[in-house]
């Protein structure tokens, strides 16, 4: 599905994106740029920059950039159509009907038909559980102590025992093989069709946007497997949803619950806890937490008290961690789990066990501690060595030191021993094959790598400064053209450029909107129009900078036309205009 370019490019235009970012994100003014810290990874110091006249954004610690629709989209988790949307109703403009590519249009017809097959398995299911068939999964329900209310509001259901009862009720519906198969609720075989789900109590699995994806079943009895998703389809993303968002989203809580199962889920939004989510049947993944991040800074990982629940709560701190969202620990001991606990304790203990769970990074250490004898001298040792190294974690220094002093507290250790040693770990050099490098052939590699990676750094430089500065353009257009820029993406985009640079009228912002179907090459042209060195761009050394980044742009495509001539003819031009080159560029000065 796509809109018409000048539409998509009124609606940009017509939110400008210091206001809509401003209301995400608190900036400040610095010069002719806005600076913040960036909602898409943790920082402690300002580097995600908003640029007016860019009219883009771009985060120097983690890459993230764009313009105004891309930021909504990465911060709310929308589509680009939604979005789009969102920022034409902000801006009261009016959409005029989408027009469609055959390609779009066969997908997005066969998204919408996916997501009504889905909708009618849901109600199916919620009718059977009603049925005198869906009587054992009623009960399983009601054992579980979930009112009709719960049930109702997350759509619970029953898959009856007949192995193809599904199947034939969509069937019924006029609906084709080929379009079920792909739904992944049934399996299609030359001996017969049979159902994904059969004797399960079903649990509808949505998105953000309360539309049902997939589903979960828990096999009534003994069967094998206990728990069954439905498999990864064009709506459904293990990895990129979970369960009880479309609920958790909206509520009012500074943080996110994260818990293993459906019945935690259920369980705690039935207690009042209407903040919590759980992943669909896979470990906690970085995509999971980059999710979390759009919606929270703190997460309380509520998993099993068991050890495969300490297990998965280790795995998931670290991933927490790298996407910059705070990570605490429930203790549900003695009980199993939240609806246990719960269920014995009732809410007002556990919303006692949620404002006192602790510091993932201090319950990372007493797991650490289970592991060794810390009454046997050497034991102990060891101990105080591994929770030294675990303390490299923290690049900061003062954050370091606070972490030492609550370790060497919580765990009776001298602080400054803890300290020292902590200090001389992170400052001992590397040894072996790492410390004395890589010789030879692979050393030639790593030299061409770092000219190459020069290479484009230069082009990107150039481009990022013509846009900057478009009197810059004056000075070069005669030396250098967007055949220049030897890498096919830089190519593009620089052919956009020249362009806007020849009509006196660059828009950065509007060039970003030709790539927003590819995230890769998306993020790699937002990128390109924040290059910098280390100095600010008008000081005395990046006016002395920009020749030589010209030199080096033009240089890379000489020699690479060279290498590709097709004749000695055209090979003796590339070579004269090689040798004349320092003397050309002289005239920049």
């Amino acid at each position: 599905m796509y809109y018409p370019e000048e539409t998509i490019e009124e609606v940009r235009e017509r939110n400008d994106i210091v206001d809509v970012i401003s209301g995400y994100v608190k900036l400040q003014k610095k010069g002719s740029n806005y600076f913040g810290l960036c909602p898409f990874h943790n920082e402690k110091s300002p580097s995600f920059s908003v640029s007016p006249q860019k009219q883009m954004y771009y985060c120097f610690g983690c890459g993230a950039g764009g313009n105004v629709i891309t930021f909504v989209m990465e911060y709310e988790n929308y589509s680009f159509q939604e979005a789009l949307k969102m920022l034409a109703d902000r801006a009261g403009v009016k959409l005029p009907e989408a027009e469609y590519s055959k390609e779009e249009r066969d997908r997005a017809d066969k998204r919408s038909a996916l997501l009504e097959v889905n909708k009618l398995a849901a109600n199916y299911f919620y009718y059977q559980l009603r049925q005198p068939q869906g009587k054992a999964g009623y009960e399983y329900f009601r054992r579980r102590e979930l009112t009709e209310e719960t049930i109702r509001r997350f759509g619970l259901g029953y898959a009856n025992k007949t192995s193809d009862d599904l199947y034939r009720y969509l069937k019924s519906k006029g609906y084709q093989d080929g379009l079920l198969k792909e739904s992944g609720l049934v399996t299609l075989e030359e001996r017969g069709s049979y159902d994904k789900f059969w004797n399960r109590v079903m649990f509808p699995i949505m998105d953000p946007n309360s539309r049902v994806i997939g589903f979960g079943g828990r096999v009534m009895g003994d069967g094998e497997p206990k728990y069954l998703n439905s498999p990864e389809t064009l709506i459904f993303d293990k990895g990129r949803n979970l369960y009880g968002l479309n609920y958790a989203r909206t509520s009012r809580e500074k943080s996110l619950l994260v818990c293993e199962g459906y019945m935690d889920v259920i369980a705690m939004h039935q207690a009042g806890f209407t903040n919590a989510v759980a992943s669909l049947g896979t470990a906690l993944t970085s995509r999971h937490a980059a999710l979390l991040k759009r919606y929270t800074e703190q997460v309380i990982l509520t998993y099993d008290s068991d050890g495969a629940g300490v297990k998965a709560a280790l795995r998931a701190i670290p991933i927490l961690r790298e996407a910059g969202v705070s990570a605490r620990v429930l203790d549900l001991r003695p009980y199993k789990d939240p609806d246990e606990f719960i269920k014995n304790k009732g809410k007002d203990e556990f919303k006692k066990r949620v404002d006192g769970a602790r510091n993932s990074f201090l319950f990372e250490i007493d797991v650490l501690r289970r592991d060794y004898q810390t009454e046997d001298p050497e034991q102990k040792t060891r101990f105080i060595h591994a929770a030294a190294g675990k303390l490299l974690v923290f690049e900061e220094a003062m954050e370091r030191d606070s972490y030492i002093q609550a370790v060497a507290r919580e765990q009776m250790l001298p602080y400054e021993d803890l300290r020292r040693l902590v200090n001389r770990l992170g400052n001992m050099p590397q040894t072996g094959q790492a410390a004395r490098g890589r010789q030879g052939a692979d050393g030639r590699d790593r030299e061409k790598k770092e000219k190459d990676d020069g290479n484009r750094r230069a082009q990107r430089l150039l481009l990022t400064w013509l846009i900057e500065q478009p009197q810059l353009f004056a000075k070069v257009r005669d030396i250098i053209g967007e055949e220049d820029f030897v890498e096919p993406l830089y190519r593009r985009v620089a052919e956009m450029v020249f362009d806007g640079l020849r009509r006196g009228d660059v828009n950065p912002a509007e060039i970003l909107n030709h790539f927003i179907n590819d995230e890769e090459e998306y993020k790699e042209v937002a990128a390109l129009f924040h290059a910098r060195l280390e100095e600010a761009l008008g000081n005395e050394e990046q006016k002395k900078a920009f020749p030589d980044i010209v030199y080096r742009v033009k240089k890379n495509s000489l020699d690479y036309a060279s290498r590709n001539a097709s004749d000695i003819g055209e090979l003796q031009r590339i070579i004269r205009e090689q040798a004349g080159l320092r003397k050309l560029l002289a005239t920049i000065d």
